[in-house]
């Protein structure tokens, strides 16, 4: 059997797949799939402030994870990253400041208002 006489089969048979299975599930079966990590959610973490200390010292997450402070005490507070990726404004009693990693890695993170309120995020790869 010559080559061409052998592809018009396949073509034939290839066409017959799409119509039946649509042309949705043909590109679905031959496109790579999306990683996990992609498609997953992003993740929110919730720190709190309360009695000059941030409620949990280190924070472990994955990446595109937000963070959110909320100072819980009666006088200001800042988050503030020692490598200076992210600075807050003075927080309120009730005001939340976010951020949104996006990077691997260890950021550690102090109150400029009151230094000996430190803390860490641990940014996992996966």
């Amino acid at each position: 059997m010559s080559a061409k006489a052998f592809r018009a089969p396949l073509t034939l048979a290839a066409a017959t797949v799409i119509a039946l299975t649509g042309a949705a599930a043909f590109t679905a079966s031959v496109l790579p799939p999306t990683p996990a990590a992609a498609r997953a959610p992003a993740q929110a973490v919730t720190v709190h402030i309360s009695n000059f200390t941030f409620n949990a010292p280190t924070v472990t997450i994955g990446l595109g994870t937000t963070v959110t402070w909320v100072n819980d005490d009666d006088i200001p507070h800042t988050v503030v990253a020692t490598d200076r990726s992210f600075k807050s404004k003075p927080l309120d009693t009730g005001d939340r400041f976010s951020f949104t990693f996006t990077k691997p890695g260890e950021v550690a993170y102090f109150c400029s208002l009151h230094p000996h309120m430190t803390g860490k995020v641990v940014v996992r790869a996966t």
